[in-house]
């Protein structure tokens, strides 16, 4: 039976059919070769919307050979992309939550402890000092004029840390599967109905589109990006992908219902929209984030972040389920097209078996990865809006560009076991 999130491999059969009548409809030339220089019917990725060096060509020729145009048979090809500085210049649920404090629409806890198992007393103490216990729970809170409390929140979403400096999080968790400050903020949306939830991210997202390129924001103390922009370069792919026939998903470590109100505006739907998903119990989020593969609910062991991609891709699209769904399978369960931008993104990018697309931000495995291009179907670009400069010194594949399980750094290791070598930063800003 198919999962809510995906019909790819239920509807392969149609699929098929439907890929079958549309080759059908291409000259014969043109799709009995993927090398053609000219498929003048096959859908094309603008010509005007610029990429670096020879990326454009990259990705078309790998849309040629898996899309409609390629003669192929069976379930559609999947294109998955992660969503904040990869799909969008800057970050959603910094948005959403920075116009929740702005609004007054963060609502009180019943125990800032139980907002995440690793919140360190410290954190619990600078959080109930500063938000004080007057406001009853689930009852917003004043943040709007309360800036200690903002100041204490957002310096634990950014920092993990407390104002006075104290970790904010502490104990024992997979470092490749979570990490305690992302999956916090969905733990504050508790208590909100999701269409209300939805109504806050729209109002965000039409303030941040609106700002000016460069805007900044003061949030409490706090100053953060203020404006947001899609870029035009992933909006003109994921709609030739769509057009030539591939599934496409948005895979975030954001809040699913926040990346639900953004995603449409590069036409994907919120069945193909996956993201950190609050349980809904009477009609209003809990405090219970959904698992994955063999773990269970909880509240953020597993969220949508580094092997936690996978796992959500392999259960959510190819519906492969229980511990299985942690494994990287054989090609024809497994996305023709990733992109990503960090090392939040890195293991789902490289399962791609068509083209590995890396948005540079000078993030040490993604990078390394990239630059390493073992199978020589790396996509490596900068950032389209305001891009970094070149990185001083190279990234330290060999030595520190893998984070373990347990957090310590160690070597990047191609799939035969050897160590990728330390990388020039070649392609930026």
């Amino acid at each position: 039976m198919a999962t809510p999130k995906n019909r790819t491999l239920a509807l392969g059969l149609a699929g098929a059919a439907a890929l079958t009548a549309l080759t059908a409809t291409v000259p014969a030339t043109a799709a009995a070769s993927a090398a053609s220089p000219v498929r003048a019917r096959c859908p094309r990725l603008s010509p005007d919307i610029p990429w670096y060096g020879d990326n454009r060509a990259k990705l078309q020729k790998m849309i040629d050979e898996r899309g409609t145009c390629s003669g192929r048979h069976g379930p559609r090809p999947v294109a998955a992309f992660d969503w904040d500085n990869t799909v969008v210049k800057n970050d959603i649920s910094d948005a959403t939550l920075a116009w929740m404090l702005r609004h007054d629409k963060v609502l009180q806890p019943r125990s800032w402890r139980k907002t995440s198992p690793w919140l360190t007393k410290a954190a619990e103490h600078a959080l109930t000092r500063a938000c004080g216990t007057a406001v009853p729970a689930g009852r917003p809170l004043p943040t709007s004029r309360n800036t200690a409390c903002t100041d204490e929140i957002m310096e634990i979403r950014g920092e993990a840390r407390t104002m006075s400096g104290a970790p904010a999080f502490a104990g024992v968790w997979n470092h490749r599967r979570t990490v305690p400050e992302y999956a916090w903020v969905p733990e504050l949306f508790a208590g909100l109905k999701p269409a209300t939830l939805t109504a806050y991210a729209r109002k965000a997202r039409a303030e941040n589109l609106a700002a000016p390129i460069g805007a900044e924001q003061t949030v409490g103390t706090h100053q953060l990006a203020g404006y947001i922009r899609y870029y035009a370069q992933q909006k003109d792919l994921i709609r030739t992908l769509k057009v030539a026939g591939f599934d496409v998903y948005i895979v975030s470590a954001s809040s699913e219902t926040v990346a639900e109100a953004w995603s449409g505006g590069v036409g994907v739907d919120a069945r193909h929209t996956i993201g950190i998903r609050n349980r809904v119990r009477d009609g209003r989020l809990t405090d219970t984030l959904a698992g994955c593969g063999d773990v269970k609910d909880g509240h953020g062991e597993v969220i949508p972040y580094i092997d936690g991609k996978r796992c959500w891709i392999n259960q959510e699209i190819f519906g492969i389920k229980g511990a299985e769904a942690w494994r990287q399978q054989d090609p024809a369960h497994r996305i023709a097209l990733g992109g990503g931008d960090a090392t939040t993104d890195v293991t789902f990018v490289n399962d791609a078996t068509g083209a590995h697309l890396a948005i540079n931000r000078n993030k040490d495995e993604l990078m390394c990865r990239g630059y390493d291009n073992a199978d020589g179907r790396w996509v490596v670009n900068p950032m389209f809006i305001d891009p970094l400069p070149r990185k001083s010194g190279r990234y330290p594949c060999a030595t520190k560009g893998y984070t373990n399980t347990d957090g310590a750094p160690g070597p990047v290791r191609r799939p035969d076991g050897t160590v990728v070598p330390d990388q020039r930063d070649r392609i930026h800003g």
